[in-house]
């Protein structure tokens, strides 16, 4: 296995995290974004206000696109140990 597949295989990696991940982190953010523009027109500075709707924002958000995520991982994963023989010769 040359260094060209190593680091083809760790950019598909990091690809699939920042695929799967990125619908959580950007919800997360969204929300985050919007309750701190309300606390600071309200001038409310309670910390357990901007943790949770994020909380309930991702927990909608894995319930819509989980098996999406899983489906997607599996997939991966799969190609991965497709190509396990071939990284052995």
């Amino acid at each position: 296995m040359s260094i060209g597949e190593v680091s083809t295989l760790l950019r598909g990696a990091v690809l699939e995290v920042l695929l799967v991940a990125s619908p959580l982190l950007i919800s997360a953010l969204v929300v985050g974004l919007v309750v701190a523009i309300l606390q600071a027109t309200t001038s409310i500075q309670e910390q357990t206000l901007t943790f949770v709707p994020k909380l309930i924002v991702i927990l909608l958000v894995l319930a819509l696109l989980g098996s999406w995520m899983f489906a997607s991982v599996r997939d991966y994963t799969i190609q991965l140990f497709q190509k396990i023989p071939d990284m052995a010769r």
